[in-house]
């Protein structure tokens, strides 16, 4: 017999745990209908860790009345999901999952945008150490005597020599330079940049000069000037690069800032790295000493048609004049096709292009990556907005060689140092 009242309600937290009054256990009874009484008003809430019971309770076992004493573990467990809705406390943190905060996506998208800074800023150093370390900066300006005061703007020397170094001999056929040893200029010009936009005023190999007194590049030696006229390619072939810039300086009366120069083998290299160069030729012409062969209208030219282009002057009327007016022709489209977000935003023809340059290019000592950016920036500009490009005004002829127009030079040279808009045509 169990000690329970007859309507079978009470305070289960009298009863239930404490067993029956009979020394053996109860047999299994059936549970008859159980009548509840409304529920009594609630004690203010106690945390349970302070009552000392398990917390794993919750809620109690139906029809027994109210929580379990403290210290009471009954190891019941109601199915509830701990931390959902409906807990102790009535229900407030639905679909609230603990552990896991909400994601800060403006903390990610700053930590994503300085991720990206820092890697630009390591590959850019990078690159800038890595191209500064390929310019071969072999050419001492501060060997040429006698300069004239320097003036406004940038004046930059831009030789193309007849180098055959570091190319095979299957290059040297395909490329029909020949194999004859040293070097000479196939190509000068004076690029200005200043204020007024850039002017490229291109010196015909065959114009006569007259060799002034200079200090030998490599004895140290003192040369006087006897007034010997000679082509101006013979200045490089007798004493190099500075000898070149004294002699051109001493005839122009123009001071020369930087000596950038290239061989055959970069040229075509550096044309073949961006995928060749498109021009528009307006009549057709043929060559076999330089191998061209190119029809009239829109063509994209690789490295070899781009080499026999540039050197092709036997084709023309006005032989040298008209070489170095294709010659300015060619190098703008060259920089104003390289300097694209196709050719820099990508790597993969970036690093070839900047690496077939750097590997060829010869420099002045006093030459940065910035000043060569520049240059490169005004020849793009060449060609369009305030851009000019002219030949050195010619008067005429004198024993095969080309005779410039003094008065025009000495006022072209004038423009170019007070960096003035160039008025004076060329031939």
């Amino acid at each position: 017999m169990n000690d329970w009242p007859d309507r079978r309600t009470g305070d289960r937290s009298e009863r239930y745990g404490r067993g029956s009054a009979s020394p053996q256990p109860e047999g299994a009874q059936a549970m008859p209908h159980i009548q509840r009484r409304p529920a009594p008003p609630q004690r203010p809430t106690v945390p349970p860790q302070s009552q000392g019971y398990d917390d794993r309770y919750q809620g109690g076992q139906p029809g027994y009345g109210n929580s379990p004493e403290p210290g009471y573990d009954s190891g019941y467990n109601t199915g509830q999901v701990y931390g959902g809705g409906g807990g102790r406390g009535g229900g407030g943190d639905a679909g609230y999952v603990q552990g896991r905060p909400p994601v800060d996506w403006r903390r990610r998208i700053k930590l994503g945008a300085l991720t990206l800074v820092v890697v630009l800023l390591v590959v850019s150093v990078s690159t800038y150490f890595w191209a500064d370390g390929k310019l071969k900066r072999e050419v001492d300006l501060a060997k040429v005597i006698e300069r004239p005061e320097a003036g406004d703007g940038t004046n930059y020397l831009i030789v193309g020599s007849d180098s055959r170094e570091g190319m095979s001999a299957e290059d040297k056929k395909r490329l029909r330079t020949g194999s004859a040893e040293g070097k000479r200029t196939d190509s000068m010009m004076i690029l200005h940049d200043g204020s007024n936009g850039p002017t490229l005023v291109s010196l015909p190999r065959d114009s006569q000069v007259e060799i002034p007194s200079f200090k030998g590049s490599e004895s140290g030696k003192m040369f006087q000037g006897t007034g010997r006229q000679v082509k101006l390619n013979a200045a490089y072939a007798e004493d190099g690069p500075e000898l070149l810039v004294r002699t051109v300086e001493f005839n122009t009366g123009l001071r020369i800032d930087h000596y950038v120069e290239i061989g055959f083998g970069g040229f075509a290299q550096i044309v073949d790295a961006i995928g060749g160069v498109e021009m528009d030729i307006p009549k057709a012409f043929k060559d076999k000493k330089s191998g061209a062969d190119f029809q009239a209208g829109k063509q994209t030219l690789n490295g070899e048609q781009s080499l026999a282009f540039v050197r092709t002057r036997y084709a023309f009327a006005g032989s040298d004049l008209d070489r170095t007016k294709n010659q300015q022709k060619f190098l703008a489209a060259l920089a104003s096709q390289t300097a694209t977000p196709s050719t820099v935003l990508n790597p993969f023809k970036l690093y070839p292009t900047m690496g077939a340059g750097l590997d060829t290019l010869i420099v002045d000592k006093d030459m940065s990556l910035w000043s060569l950016a520049n240059m490169f920036f005004a020849m793009k500009g060449v060609t369009g907005g305030d851009g000019t490009s002219m030949n050195m005004p010619i008067s005429g002829s004198a024993n095969g060689n080309l005779v410039w127009d003094k008065a025009k030079v000495k006022q072209l040279v004038q423009q170019l140092k007070n960096d003035e808009k160039v008025t004076v045509k060329g031939n």
